[in-house]
């Protein structure tokens, strides 16, 4: 039979152990005080909790509120939604009022601990504490009990060791009394007096020790044993009350896990869709696309909207054709290509999303955008090839076929080079124009899209001399009134009929230059001056100006040097002189002293620098440090003009009076700049007056017919441009403006 195993009690095992234990089961209903401070404490981190979620929930609710119109429907809606929220914003309200509902949980938590832990475990330790005071009190009085009977013992020992001395004395006297019968009488009494005081002793001893027997094996055991008892209920009601405090967190956990179920809930329910589809509904308006362009005549110049189709224009035409369909395919492929580079980028992003894939999402994003660029600028690209291509066929059909078009070459030219259409020199320090692989046609950036699709083919270096020398007679005579050479299409007339639209323009019905060398004046109206943004002048606006026509190109254009076919210079070198010291800055530059005598070999091309040689030295300065020397032939003709640029034009021969009369203006020094201008700068455009103009306010220049500005700002649709003259930059008429090369 398997033994029963007995739960071990204070008073069968320890033996006369009341104080110690008695002091363990102070510490224990002591430190009932501590677990009670411990909920106090935490009570009052829940409710300081709780008065921070719902601080924090009012603060954030105060902000919704405040975005929910612009975070609903945007900043300007077409419909007010009213008190309608979005979903992603009800779904906000939903975390928000959770929030709440939580800190009311804390704050119910938080009182729960006190009333029902903290207070109870202060009531039991008073409680507790008195009971242990019960049992001291007992377990001393038991002790004295146990002490007073040995004190009685002790009384009773006393006694009879007195007994026993009154019995030795009494023996003494028998030896020395006189009345040894009397003595030994008194003896004998003595005896059986102690023999009493022995046997009372000897009781005395014996009850004692059945009173000692009790107190350890019945009083004492039975008070440590209630000790035990105590502290086991102690720990009793202590576990009842950790029980209690768990159970009441433990219902706050699951009231939150509830509320977290149902936030969860309301999260799943928020679809990404809906937002977006309440932002459309209240910002649905009456969208229109806005038109496409359409043509737009020039107010000067009447026109419709058909293209041109002549021979001139087709060779144009064929040409921009030719381009764009040979570009057309490597477009495409390479649209294609990028296309695939994108949607490969793109799954690689959802995957991502999706979890399969550990890249850095921001990185991809900005690879997709970078991608798109890439694909938008091919797109745009491929786009204009295929409406080019598409609008010339309509137009006037695919005449790239049967053509012979140029193998031409983009190519720096190192010795002067005259245009093979134009006839005009090309300048330029860097891929300005173009030569033909086959046949060495060489022309103008500007004029390659001009050149007839009339290529002969591979010519030998003979072969392409002659040709050369053709095509520079042809060119050259379009610089001369006999009419165009046979391989360039004859412009067409620029005369219109007079329409109501053309004589409200301002413009009379046309003016015929002059063939001879002679000077002709005709009359023609000045165009009206812009009045949208400046004051309006009676005056300028209806006085009518004789304004003098220039005379043919034959007259006033000298021949550039080496523009000759076989490539000679005819006309006399053009002389210049330095106005200022100039040091070289960079590789090209030439340094020359104030004085010195120039030959221009290359003049402004826009850059703001001349090529020209001193002495043996050739190199480039600064255009307005010159002044150009007008030859003696050109000063016999007529006095030169000096342009706002500070270098002499090449206009020698100009007129601005209103009544015929002549005014020259002599070649004098112009202040240049401080510093050369830098090299490689944007290119200067000028513009050349077409009509006398009088300033109106100090926001204006005056301008005489022929002069000669740097454009600063094209007319931005208020009819006046801003051009610079002697630094100073104000506005002037457009309409008063060409633009010169």
């Amino acid at each position: 039979m398997a033994e029963v195993d007995v739960v071990p009690t204070f008073g069968s095992q320890l033996k006369d152990g009341f104080k110690p234990a008695n002091a363990w089961v102070a510490n224990g209903i002591a430190w009932l005080d501590d677990i009670q401070a411990f909920y106090r404490e935490r009570s009052a981190i829940e409710k300081e909790y709780s008065a921070k979620l719902n601080a924090l929930a009012k603060k954030y609710f105060e902000k919704k509120n405040r975005k929910s119109a612009s975070l609903s429907v945007g900043d300007t809606p077409t419909m007010t939604p009213g008190s309608l929220e979005s979903a992603s914003l009800t779904t906000w309200a939903t975390h928000l009022t959770t929030l709440e509902a939580r800190a009311d949980e804390h704050e119910r938590y938080g009182n729960d601990l006190i009333t029902k832990v903290a207070d109870p475990l202060k009531h039991m330790s008073t409680r507790f504490e008195e009971l242990r005071k019960r049992h001291a009190e007992y377990a001393e009085k038991l002790e004295k009990e146990r002490d007073a009977s040995y004190a009685e013992l002790r009384k009773m020992k006393g006694k009879y060791d007195a007994a026993c001395q009154e019995v030795e004395s009494k023996r003494k006297k028998t030896e020395t009394a006189f009345d040894k019968a009397k003595a030994q009488s008194s003896f004998q009494q003595q005896v059986l007096e102690m023999n009493n005081v022995k046997n009372t002793y000897l009781i005395a001893i014996n009850v004692t020790n059945k009173q000692k027997e009790k107190y350890y094996d019945d009083y004492l055991p039975e008070v440590m044993d209630s000790l035990q008892d105590l502290s086991e209920f102690r720990t009793l009601r202590l576990n009842g009350l950790w029980t209690l405090a768990a159970e009441l967190e433990a219902a706050m956990l699951q009231q939150g896990s509830g509320q977290m179920t149902h936030l969860t809930q309301e999260i799943a329910r928020n679809q990404p869709h809906l937002d977006s589809m309440m932002y459309i509904r209240h910002n649905m308006g009456a969208f229109q696309e806005p038109p496409d362009k359409v043509f737009e005549p020039s107010p000067v110049w009447h026109d419709d909207g058909s293209m041109v189709t002549d021979e001139t224009a087709k060779v144009y035409l064929r040409n921009m054709l030719n381009k764009s369909k040979s570009q057309l395919g490597e477009l495409r492929r390479e649209a294609d290509k990028k296309r695939r580079e994108v949607e490969a980028m793109k799954r690689t992003k959802q995957k991502i999303r999706e979890g399969t894939e550990s890249k850095d999402e921001v990185v991809v994003v900005s690879q997709i955008f970078a991608l798109q660029e890439d694909l938008h600028q091919v797109e745009r690209r491929r786009l204009t090839a295929e409406v080019e291509t598409s609008t010339i066929t309509s137009a006037v059909g695919d005449v790239t076929l049967g053509a012979k078009n140029h193998n031409f070459k983009s190519q720096t030219f190192k010795i002067p080079t005259n245009c093979d259409l134009c006839g005009e020199r090309i300048w330029g320090l860097s891929a300005k124009g173009f030569d033909c692989r086959d046949c060495g046609y060489t022309c103008h950036s500007k004029c390659e899209m001009k050149v007839p699709a009339e290529c002969p083919g591979e010519q030998s270096k003979e072969e392409r001399k002659k040709l050369k020398q053709e095509r520079q007679e042809a060119a050259n005579a379009l610089l001369k009134p006999t009419g165009p050479p046979e391989h360039v299409a004859e412009l067409p007339g620029l005369s219109r009929s007079d329409t109501t639209a053309s004589a409200a323009s301002g413009y009379a019905a046309s003016s015929q230059r002059s063939m001879t060398n002679t000077l002709a004046t005709s009359e023609e109206a000045a165009p009206e001056v812009p009045t949208s943004t400046r004051p309006t002048s009676t005056a300028a606006s209806t006085t009518t100006r004789r304004r003098v026509m220039a005379p043919p190109p034959a007259a006033y254009i000298s021949e550039l040097p080496g523009s000759t076919p076989n490539g000679s210079s005819s006309a006399p070198e053009q002389k210049a002189k330095m106005l200022y010291k100039f040091e070289a800055g960079g590789p090209g530059e030439l340094s020359v002293p104030e004085g010195r005598d120039l030959v221009v070999l290359e003049p402004d091309n826009g850059s703001g620098w001349v090529k020209v040689r001193a002495g043996y030295k050739e190199g480039l300065v600064p255009a307005t440090y010159i002044e150009l020397v007008t030859p003696s032939a050109a000063q016999a003709l007529a006095p030169q003009h000096t342009g706002q640029s500070g270098r002499a034009s090449i206009y020698s021969t100009h007129s601005t009076s209103s009544v015929g009369t002549t005014t020259t203006t002599t070649a004098g020094k112009k202040k240049g700049p401080a510093v050369a201008p830098r090299r490689g700068a944007k290119k200067l455009r000028y513009v050349e007056a077409l009509y006398d103009y009088a300033a109106q306010s100090d926001a204006e220049h005056s301008m005489v017919e022929g002069e000669r500005f740097v454009l600063i700002k094209e007319d931005p649709g208020d009819g006046w441009a801003e051009v610079e003259k002697g630094g100073v930059t104000k506005s002037v008429p457009a309409s008063y403006l060409q633009e010169v090369q």
